[in-house]
């Protein structure tokens, strides 16, 4: 008899299908050994030698393998074929005391994909195992230390980690940009036109943009005010226009990739809505019940079976013109990519689901299989001549053939133009100018978060969901309409950790630490030699730290504000529930209370409300919330009347 083990009771289940009566499926519920809960578990003075110890849960499936280990003549460790399933198998022989386990790993569970990894077993890779365990040291050591240094200098239950700080400094620095940022006005003017003589299906309002006036092409910002735009406009209502140039071609659209982990993640924002931690846990359930190939991967990679059975499929229920003429291949652009494995695909693309996620997956890949869009895209140069000679530009575009678009929908507005012939008069039905307001950077949503982390190299897909579930359970950050705003104690423990450990929280220097983890899994690094390049002088500066910030409170910003009370000066500290004003002077003097944030006076924009026709329009900030700061329009009479709008109004 021969004993397989593996992660979880549902992938036992689903192997189990796949080999015969010679074997017995058994699951470890995961990692059964880890480092201590309540000490550092590392000896920093002995090579940095981690303690590993069974955690109280996991001692009965210790016992439970154990035996089982005890009545077959082989043991096989099945576990997922990443680093962090090469640690669990290691882990496994480890705390069982097996003495020659066999590895089998995988990249789907099918019968062909089962049975050829029993064919070829292999030695556990100790290069992916020191990879792990150089991660895991790592955070523990920059947890474990600078934990204890939050609380004693910002607030108790606070933490710091390696990934999570980068993390956490992205967002508070994008809402600073937007704190910052200057709004421009600018405007713009379309002219709309028809032709003079048309056919009764001909006849269709042409917008045309105005793009040049005499020989100056006109950029972003170059009419500036409303009484520039208006002077422009009335001279284009006098005008004759002409058709001065047409240019019409094809233009293709290439299907996209098959996912990643990174890319399933956020398109499971856009398209279901799904957080990351939510897309990770369906996807391993999906993999786990032989439906989707291994959901851990930053390879696009595809198999020549599986693209040769989606053609077969493609043809069969699409026809020959919906399936690519050669099998598509993609190649990832990032030199992050580690292992040589597959993208994210339905194991048997036959196989069609209503499960959203599977119905996502299943949908990408076949997608990209497909042939190219095709679009037909006219472009318009239109002439008018007034006190200036002015420019206006059209676009048309009609789908031509839809391609993968039948497959993978994408927004690609259509808009048709009559029939037109270069000379050929228009005529003018109106002209406007438009008011714009330039917008700060949007907030982070959390697939625009995922995509700037695996732009940076900032940690790994595996741990995108946990790291944003973290610094959300810590309060660092808050969501809301899908958008992450710092609080008061995250942006409190970002300047912190900028301030006194800079080289934490730096993006580079975070990347570069991926990149050494890296380095171990292709045997190119020892992982002590990580650790220590990093723990030296990491230890040194906090050390130091703790000598310099002995008697100072992190957390106190002086005002110019005196105490009522006392006479001295008042100070901003971080409470439980926020930002307050305290005096110095205490404990003496305990005087305390809120902090004024909206010292903001609001402007009359000099018009009536359009919904009580008494007050007048002002211009007011949010004094409190997540969107503090943050300007709106509203009237005068409030709370009498309670128009806002977050648009500017003209």
């Amino acid at each position: 008899m021969n004993l397989i083990i593996v992660e979880s009771p549902t992938k036992a289940k689903t192997i189990g299908r796949f080999v015969g009566r010679d074997y017995k499926l058994e699951f470890s519920f995961g990692h059964i050994r880890d480092l201590p809960e309540k000490s550092l578990g590392v000896d920093t003075e002995k090579d940095f030698r981690p303690r590993y110890v069974v955690p109280a849960k996991a001692k009965k499936t210790v016992a439970r393998l154990k035996a089982a280990a005890a009545k077959t003549d082989k043991v096989i460790l099945a576990t997922d074929e990443d680093r962090e399933g090469e640690a669990i198998s290691w882990h496994l022989a480890q705390a069982l005391g097996l003495k020659n386990p066999q590895r089998i790993v995988f990249h789907e569970i099918t019968k062909r994909a089962i049975t050829e990894a029993l064919e070829h077993p292999r030695p556990i890779d100790m290069n992916l195992v020191d990879s792990q365990q150089a991660r895991r040291v790592l955070d523990r050591l920059v947890g474990y230390k600078l934990s204890p240094f939050l609380w004693q200098k910002v607030a108790r239950g606070l933490s710091a980690g390696r990934v999570q700080s980068v993390t956490l400094r992205l967002i508070v620095d994008r809402e600073n940009e937007i704190r910052d940022f200057k709004t421009e006005e600018y405007w713009t003017i379309v002219a709309s036109l028809l032709k003079l003589k048309v056919k009764s299906e001909e006849l269709k309002v042409i917008e045309a943009n105005l793009i040049k006036i005499d020989d100056r092409v006109l950029e972003k910002f170059d009419i500036k005010t409303k009484e520039e735009a208006e002077k422009i406009a009335a001279d284009l209502e006098k005008t004759q226009y002409s058709v001065l140039k047409i240019e019409k071609k094809e233009t293709r659209r290439n299907p996209p990739p098959p996912f990643t982990t990174s890319t399933l993640q956020q398109e499971a924002v856009k398209r279901l809505g799904y957080p990351a931690k939510r897309t990770m846990m369906l996807a391993q359930k999906l993999y786990e019940q032989g439906l989707i190939t291994y959901m851990r991967t930053d390879s696009v990679n595809l198999s020549q079976e599986s693209v040769s059975a989606c053609k077969e499929w493609l043809t069969e229920e699409l026809g020959s013109e919906y399936a690519s003429q050669a099998p598509r291949f993609f190649t990832a652009k990032s030199k992050l990519v580690q292992e040589a494995h597959e993208a994210i695909r339905p194991t048997d693309v036959s196989k069609q689901l209503t499960e959203p996620l599977y119905k996502l997956i299943w949908s990408r890949f076949v997608a990209s299989q497909m042939p190219q869009a095709k679009i037909a895209t006219t472009v318009v140069e239109i002439l008018a001549r007034g006190q200036k000679i002015y420019g206006l530009k059209t676009t048309g575009q009609q789908i031509v053939f839809d391609g993968y678009l039948k497959i993978w929908p994408q927004q690609i507005s259509e808009n048709e133009l009559p029939p037109l012939t270069e000379k050929e008069e228009l005529q003018l039905k109106g002209v406007r100018s438009e008011q714009h307001f330039t917008e700060p950077p949007p907030r982070y949503t959390e697939a625009s978060l995922i995509k700037v982390l695996e732009e940076y190299g900032i940690g790994r897909p595996s741990t995108y969901a946990p790291t944003i579930s973290v610094i959300q359970e810590r309060e660092y950050v808050s969501k809301d309409g899908g958008k992450f705003y710092p609080t008061d104690m995250g942006e409190t423990v970002n300047r912190v950790m900028i301030e006194h450990f800079p080289q934490i929280v730096d993006i580079n220097f975070t990347a570069k630490m991926e990149d050494g983890l890296d380095d171990i899994a292709h045997g190119k690094e020892k992982w002590q030699e990580l650790l220590r390049g990093f723990y030296t002088p990491f230890s040194q500066n906090l050390d130091q730290k703790y000598q310099e910030v002995s008697r100072q409170s992190l957390v106190t910003e002086s005002t110019d504000e005196k105490c009522e009370k006392c006479g001295k000066p008042m100070a901003i500290k971080l409470g439980p529930y926020g930002k307050f004003l305290a005096c110095t002077g205490y404990p003496e003097c305990k005087n305390t209370k809120p902090l004024k944030t909206n010292n903001y006076q609001p402007k009359i924009l000099g018009m009536k409300c359009p919904k009580c026709s008494n007050g007048e329009i002002v211009e007011r900030r949010v004094s409190r919330g997540r969107a503090r700061g943050k300007v709106f329009w509203g009237c005068s009479r409030y709370p009498g009347c309670d128009y806002a709008t977050w648009e500017k109004p003209v």
